[in-house]
């Protein structure tokens, strides 16, 4: 063999090597300056995995903002944002690839300051380890635990502890074998069992690629030694053939095809299969890729399948093996990290995404929040920014599932803000909620358009929205007269008359707002369904709630009449004094005071009571509900 080809064999036997070395994806996490972009910094070059232009710059850049003198900062690595060198954090999620001769890597830095939680929840969502760090000067502090918590609930069952900054406690094992102590304890408390310790300077270089000889008394690996020889397991739990379907690849009427990537299993032509949450049933045909088709697909692939019976198959179903489904269900326990800076509130509905799923959704309890300090259950009635909670939650519809912990794909969903489409919350299933597989809806022979027909009218929902003093109240009764005298069955419900009786437990906090507008709207359903023509007169402050009371309706039921009187007139008619009160701080959580009034922004009906009067707005009503929908 010349020269020529036993070089050419090299070559292809080194790119072999890389092509089949594994791959370890991880987090750096912890609290704000305990150097966790100086310590992959200091991988990347330490690894000499940096090209001269990129060393260059990195020099260049130490200069104008680094914050080690006349030395490499090797922090601004990865803090590639001006606002993150200007301020020295780190605000993005930064990913970077490295390799070494036994593994592949993709790191991902995260930030540590509070308010940045959400990425270090990015990041932390496909991770398979995560290396904490904590500055051997400060011990624990409450984002470390925060992030543990966080490690835990995304499920990654193996930590290194990198414990930083030796140096600046002369390199005392003391210290070390304190801190250690600490977050073993911590880490029992949250069920992450691999734990692994190493004491290091990433700023120094001790412990991060070889063991220091400044730590003699230290035994074990080096960062690096640990993250090549950590073994990981990447497979979910053996739960059977599962691939949601991400796209329905129809390009002409003799082609019908379901994209997606097997989560889990594997699947082969002849394997009979189940459509959830449908429940219809085939048998797979061809197991299509870009490169032909395929005898068999296992878990990660991405795959085209044929069915052998035309089958309704949308975006966001699943299909899995019909031997071994996945359970079906409305309502979970779920875990949940609460991202949005405002609060969570039960009752309101939310966008959730679960694969390429996104349907409706709401918490309907939550059972406790966590301490992360001391990781005690706490009661709450909220969730404010960055609170982890153990929570109910309830979805429009069946969806096929399978528990976080055998299934991220499955079993992983965020939460989205309806109104701004903001991420506000990640969670993860835990089990389905018993009482979900209990209750079924009751066939009845009379319905609603029966009662209607027999009342001679068409059911409808009058809504009157505004501040306290507006005249909600007054046109919403002389409404409900003319409508009386002209023959029609209705019933009025008065946002003070109903906290009489049905919402006399509830108070005026936002929590209680928006469960009284939740239990209103679902009585206000009942009463169309019986045929009748309701009007509520609600404050109804909040454009979410009463977004929720629509969806409940038929189109054209539902008709929100906004009564558009300003503040200063409502104040001029305060009857009851309660405005007086709330200024003067005897009411609190007072709309249009200390708590906020959003208008309707679509509205089938603004009326303004300062310019016209109740009987001609009254009348104006009328002429709306009776019209026929659109």
């Amino acid at each position: 063999m010349n020269d020529t080809n036993r070089s050419a064999v090299q070559v292809a036997a080194y790119l072999q090597q890389h092509e089949t070395k594994g791959l370890l994806r991880f987090i750096t996490c912890g609290s704000v300056d305990d150097g966790k972009s100086t310590l992959i910094g200091r991988l990347l070059h330490d690894t000499k995995l940096l090209f001269d232009d990129q060393l260059a710059a990195l020099a260049s850049d130490s200069k104008r903002h680094g914050t080690q003198g006349d030395d490499i900062d090797f922090a601004l690595l990865v803090d590639g944002l001006a606002a993150e060198r200007e301020q020295g954090i780190t605000i993005d999620v930064a990913y970077r690839f490295f390799s070494t001769e036994k593994r592949k890597f993709i790191v991902a830095d995260c930030p540590g300051h509070e308010q940045y939680t959400r990425n270090m929840a990015t990041g932390a969502s496909t991770a398979d380890l995560a290396v904490v760090l904590v500055d051997a000067r400060k011990g624990l502090l409450t984002q470390t635990r925060r992030h543990s918590y966080i490690v835990s609930l995304f499920g990654i069952r193996h930590v290194l502890l990198a414990v930083n900054k030796m140096d600046m406690v002369g390199y005392d094992q003391a210290t070390f074998e304190a801190t250690v102590a600490d977050y073993r304890s911590l880490a029992g408390q949250l069920g992450i069992a691999d734990v692994q310790a190493i004491p290091l300077s990433a700023l120094k270089g001790d412990n991060v690629l070889a063991p220091s000889a400044s730590m003699p008394w230290y035994q074990g690996p080096s960062l690096l030694q640990a993250l090549e020889s950590t073994e990981v397991s990447h497979a979910s739990a053996d739960v059977g053939f599962r691939m949601p379907v991400q796209w329905v690849c129809r390009p002409d009427q003799h082609f019908r095809g379901f994209a997606g990537t097997v989560v889990t299993g594997s699947v082969q032509p002849g394997d009979a299969v189940i459509a959830l949450p449908s429940g219809r049933r085939s048998q797979v045909a061809r197991v299509i890729t870009a490169d032909g088709d395929l005898e068999r697909a296992q878990a990660g692939q991405a795959v085209t399948l044929t069915l052998a019976d035309e089958l309704d198959i949308s975006r966001g179903d699943v299909i899995a093996s019909a031997d071994h489904p996945p359970q079906v269900s409305d309502q979970f326990a779920v875990h949940l990290l609460w991202l949005g800076e405002q609060p969570l509130l039960p009752g309101r509905p939310y966008w959730l995404k679960i694969g390429a799923c996104t349907l409706s959704a709401s918490v309907t309890e939550i059972k406790h929040k966590i301490d992360v300090n001391t990781q005690e259950e706490l009661a709450a009635k909220h969730l404010e920014l960055n609170e982890v909670a153990y929570c109910n939650l309830h979805l429009d519809r069946p969806i096929p599932f399978e528990a976080y912990a055998d299934s991220r794909e499955l079993g992983a969903f965020i939460l989205i803000d309806r109104q701004s489409n903001a991420t506000v919350a990640a969670g993860t299933i835990d089990f389905a909620l018993r009482r979900a597989s209990n209750i079924h809806w009751q066939h009845v022979d009379v319905d609603k358009q029966a009662r209607a027909r027999i009342k001679a009218q068409e059911p409808r929902c009058l809504w009157f929205t505004g501040l306290s003093g507006s005249g909600k109240s007054t046109i919403a009764n002389l409404v409900e007269k003319r409508l009386l005298a002209m023959g029609h069955h209705t019933y009025l419900l008065d946002g003070d008359n109903v906290r009489h009786g049905l919402n006399k437990d509830l108070g005026f906090t936002d929590e209680d707002r928006v469960e009284n507008i939740r239990r209103v709207a679902e009585v206000a359903k009942l009463m169309v369904d019986a045929g009748l023509i309701v009007l509520v007169s609600f404050i109804s402050p909040f454009r979410a709630e009463r977004r929720m009371a629509r969806s409940l309706f038929q189109p054209g039921e539902f008709i929100e009449v906004f009564v558009d009187t300003p503040l200063e007139v409502a104040e001029q008619r305060d009857v009851k004094g309660l405005y007086a009160k709330a200024r003067a701080g005897l009411i609190t959580n007072f709309t249009g005071i200390d708590s906020p009034y959003e208008k309707p922004e679509n509205a089938e009906l603004v009326v303004n009571t300062v310019e016209c009067s109740t009987a001609s707005l009254a009348d104006q009503i009328v002429d709306c509900c009776l019209r026929s929908p659109d």
